[in-house]
């Protein structure tokens, strides 16, 4: 177990960056004196080479903090068993918690996020001789280590920065864990119960400066909402820049914090900070309340205001098909986008996303579900749910091929969401209200900043990462 080879991790997928939770795992173990490696599924091919690493492990660690994480994972945790059924299987992170009753078939251990001392416990009881699986715990307060990159596939490699022709290396960076608010569909209250903690900022300082060794010149702090700790996360966005001023950066943030400590926003802008990524959801108040976000529609232009005033882009992210969605929410969507001149803001895939359901859920709970809601899909790894309006279910499948295409041929932006305007109108009976000419009206704008892989957190698989497994 002491040897490079013994200890394998595998991440499968995460939006575009280097794997945190591994990196973090693989530096507990480096300090108890094992010498893990890495495969990391999103970057490397599954190939022949991969295979043999894994069949050479003693331990095989799968990381899965995102739902297509694991539905992939569960692939490679498959290869695993046929191959060589000896290896101790391990799944770990946020999405291992609430799957851990269907993964408790299939591995050897199931582990939650912020694990690494669990890992380096579950190392040395293989090298003694005396694995055992162990479930789950609750997260909390942990000693923290400065990630180990050294076995991940180098920065260049991952999800750039672009601005306009520019294409900066981007790194990834996290100052807290966790998260205070209990949205219903976010799969991180279940396992973190409204808490959150806050990583010491000389550590996420030395892992930001590792990674501008490394070459990256923006980092992105991959926190659930940068904001949870305002000022924790304003004093270290300023250290940094007083470091690397040239070095910029990204955060996610709530609607309704955005609008809360709308004084820090100049702030963080002046620090460097060149977009926020924020989860609007919807447009609607009544599939914001069945989702327990925490902010109303009217809302949203004015946290639109106050990035822009600090000169900033906001990148909001949707959950845009829901039981309670309506066409007349979905049109409501599709003018909101181009009112707002945010074609170039909005990923067009945002506008394809169905509510997931997963195992463990807080949406499991609520009443107003009820209705709509089928059996666990065990493969979806998501609780089947169908809209009382059929046009509804007709037309998220209709945008979701559409936007499939659209990425494969490198659509503009502006065009995919003018189809899919369209596409909403015809269901809706209202195929007079054609979307306007792209760029009639709009001032001429410098392409938004953002980073080349599409965010998005709580979506199944594409076809193309399905074939590469």
């Amino acid at each position: 177990m002491r040897e490079p080879g013994d200890i394998v991790f595998v991440s499968c997928y995460e939006p575009g960056h280097q794997p945190q939770g591994v990196a973090s795992a693989i530096a507990h173990l480096r300090g108890a004196g094992f010498q893990p490696t890495c495969i990391d599924l999103a970057i490397e091919p599954f190939d022949e080479a991969a295979r043999a690493r894994l069949a050479a492990a003693r331990l095989v660690a799968i990381s899965v903090p995102m739902h297509t994480a694991l539905v992939l994972g569960r692939r490679v945790g498959a290869h695993v068993r046929d191959a060589k059924p000896s290896s101790h299987l391990c799944f770990f992170g946020l999405y291992a918690t609430l799957n851990r009753v269907l993964l408790g078939a299939e591995a050897d251990s199931v582990l939650g996020p912020d694990c690494e001392a669990q890992l380096v416990a579950l190392a040395q009881s293989i090298a003694g001789g005396a694995a055992v699986g162990e479930a789950p715990r609750a997260p909390g307060r942990q000693t923290e280590l400065v990630p180990d990159r050294g076995a991940l596939p180098p920065l260049a490699k991952y999800a750039r920065l672009a601005i306009g022709d520019e294409r900066r290396v981007a790194g990834h960076v996290e100052t807290t864990r966790g998260c205070k608010h209990l949205c219903r569909h976010c799969p991180i209250p279940p396992v973190y119960g409204g808490r959150f903690f806050a990583v010491p900022a000389e550590v996420v300082l030395a892992d930001a400066r590792a990674q501008i060794a490394a070459g990256a010149r923006h980092l992105d702090f991959g926190d659930p909402d940068f904001l949870n700790g305002p000022q924790h996360g304003l004093r270290i966005a300023r250290a940094l820049h007083a470091e690397h001023p040239d070095v910029t950066f990204s955060f996610t943030a709530k609607v309704e914090h955005i609008v809360a400590e709308s004084a820090l926003v100049p702030e963080l802008a002046a620090a460097g900070a060149l977009f926020v990524v924020s989860a609007v959801e919807s447009l609607s108040d009544r599939v914001l309340a069945a989702l327990a976000k925490g902010h109303r529609a009217a809302d949203v232009p004015r946290a639109l205001e106050i990035v822009r005033a600090a000169g900033m882009s906001l990148r909001p992210t949707f959950v845009a098909f829901t039981p309670w969605t309506t066409l007349d929410d979905f049109l409501d969507l599709c003018r909101f986008v181009r009112a707002h001149d945010l074609e170039d803001e909005v990923d067009p895939v945002q506008l394809s996303l169905r509510l997931l359901v997963p195992p463990g859920s807080l949406l499991l709970d609520a009443p107003d579900i009820s209705p709509y809601l089928g059996p666990l899909d065990p493969e979806a790894l998501s609780y089947r749910w169908t809209h009382p309006d059929p046009r509804v279910d007709r037309l998220e499948a209709d945008v979701a091929s559409l936007v499939e295409v659209a990425a494969g041929a490198g659509e503009a932006a502006a065009v995919t969401f003018g189809r899919i305007h369209r596409l909403a109108a015809a269901a809706a009976g209202r195929p007079e209200e054609a979307p306007p000419a792209i760029g009639r009206g709009r001032k001429a704008r410098r392409p938004a900043p953002h980073l080349t892989e599409p965010w998005f957190c709580c979506a199944q698989p594409t076809r193309r990462q399905l074939d590469a497994f």
